[in-house]
Formats: C-alpha cells, structure tokens, sequence
C-alpha cells in the first residue's frame, strides 16, 4: 500500500490548519496527502443527561456534511500546494476508532488541537486525545493560533503557522531510557527541514539537596556526568545526520516547562510516548499532557515500546 500523510479533518480551524501543516510535509517527503472525515455523529461528551436524547442528524446529512468539509480542505490546500497529490476520503464511523484504523495504513497522522488549557478546549480535543493515547504510529497535533481562543482562519490558512525553515526542531529526551524511534524522528524531521535541532533534557537533584548548597563540588560533577551522558546518546545520530546542526541542553527541573519554554521559537517538538495496552491507566505521560496544554507549536508524539 502507498505511504501517506493522513489527516483528520472535522471542520474546525484547527483541522484546517493541520491539513496546511500535513500538505508541506508531505511535499518534504515526496508522498501523498490523503484527507479523511469519519461521518458518524456521536453526542457531545458534554450534553444533557435529560433522557431525552440528543437528535442525530439523518445519515445522509451526515455524510454530505462530511463531503463538504473534505472538498472544502482539498480545495484550500490544492491552492496552497500545487502538484501535491492529494486524496479525499469519508470513512463510515465513529472519529476516534475511524482515525485509528486509518492510522494503520499512514506514516503520519496529524490532527487539529485547541489545546487542552480550557474546558472547551478539552472536549473539543477529546477525540485527538483519544487517538494520541490509543496510537501506535505518530500523531502530529497542529493548532491554527499560537495563542489564546481559535478564531476562523483567513483564506490562506498557512498564514496562521510559523515558517519552520527559520525556527528550531526540539526534542524532548529522556536519557534513562532513550527511543531510538524518537530521536530518528526528531533528527530526520530537522533534516527535512534544514533546521536546527535543540535537545532539551530535564533532571532532578537528589532529594537531599537544597538548590545544591549543601554539595557544589557534586553538583557540579552530577551536571558534568548528565553531558556526558547526552553526548554518549546523541553521538551516533550525529554521525547519521551529519548536516543536522545540535545544540543539547540539559535543565533542572521536569523538562515540560522546558518545552513548553522552547515551542514558542520551535517548528516542531518532538516527544515520546511509550506504548502501553492495557485498557486502564495514564496512557499519555506528564511532559506530553504538559504540551498539550500549553505548546504554541505543532508537536509531534512517536509513540515506542
């Protein structure tokens, strides 16, 4: 089956803006970009428990809700990325298990997201939270602002994103256990954009420090120890991707704040997330949840075992 960048699309700025952001990754890949909607209306997770019910539009409607959205987006991007080969799909379905069986056949899935800051913004984000948690393929999580409240996007919806030639790909990396799928992808992301990659490590002091007072000389040994420790890690995928530019940064404290810090001045921040199965549990860790939140970038989770 021919690889492709899938997007998911429900109308929304955001899907919008996802869809610019997946139509030029798609051309620094050299694949196609295929638009999907999944068309079956399900409640809001916040209406009324009145035992009424909730109307469901007919199916018809549904469906040609579904078509307008999908020739609506192929349109705008068609305009944007011209020669770009692009594919127009309605998928039968609830979004999140549509989305998730439509992974399966994609190199990238991106989504639009409002971020996570606000209560409207979490239910409207329900179902890309849903899809980054069950995923087993990168979910890339693209917002139409930086900041603040949505608003309706201007004709030319890439105007909403930053130009990634001139910002920074950032990943978040975690030295006690290292994913070589993550660090592959954050080095070939910033290849593919000629940008800079900028590694961002977050650590903790042992508990019986106090700002490092009480020990400056083990301080400072502990932060010679955690550099060296970066560079042993980083060595090989600098050997990889020679042309790739690194600056490596290890900080105190947890590395979400870091993150959040650096996506104002990033294209892209990358983050792991370890896969887990099992049908209960936090299946997204802190620092991603943190990135969610808060990142004024499209961030991009690779999930690994």
């Amino acid at each position: 089956m021919t690889r492709t960048i899938t997007v998911g699309l429900d109308g929304s700025p955001e899907s919008l803006a996802a869809a610019v952001w997946a139509a030029r990754e798609a051309q620094l890949r050299d694949l196609p970009l295929r638009l999907v909607n999944a068309w079956e209306w399900q409640p809001p997770a916040y209406a009324p428990a009145t035992g009424l019910g909730v109307p469901v539009p007919p199916t018809d409607l549904q469906r040609a809700w579904a078509r307008r959205i999908l020739d609506e987006a192929r349109a705008r991007v068609a305009r944007r990325c011209p020669g770009l080969r692009i594919d127009a799909d309605t998928i039968a379905g609830l979004p999140v298990p549509a989305l998730l069986e439509a992974a399966g056949d994609t190199e990238l899935l991106v989504l639009g997201s409002r971020g996570l800051g606000k209560v409207a913004g979490f239910l409207a984000g329900s179902v890309s939270l849903a899809v980054l948690a069950a995923c087993e393929h990168p979910v890339v999580l693209v917002r139409s602002v930086a900041h603040g409240t949505p608003k309706p996007l201007p004709p030319d919806p890439a105007a909403e994103l930053p130009a990634a030639g001139h910002r920074d790909v950032v990943l978040g990396l975690d030295l006690h256990k290292p994913s070589d799928a993550v660090i592959d992808f954050a080095f070939d992301a910033a290849a593919r954009h000629a940008a800079r990659l900028r590694i961002v490590h977050g650590w903790t002091l042992p508990p019986y420090y106090y700002d490092g007072a009480l020990m400056p000389e083990l301080n400072d040994e502990m932060v010679t120890r955690v550099r060296h420790e970066l560079a042993d890690v980083l060595r090989p995928w600098q050997e990889k991707y020679p042309a790739v530019e690194v600056g490596a940064q290890a900080t105190i404290g947890g590395a979400g704040r870091h993150l959040v810090d650096a996506s104002h001045d990033a294209a892209l921040v990358v983050v792991g997330r370890r896969i887990r199965r099992s049908a209960v549990g936090a299946h997204i860790g802190p620092v991603t949840q943190a990135l969610l939140h808060h990142a004024a970038a499209p961030v991009a989770v690779v999930p690994h075992d």
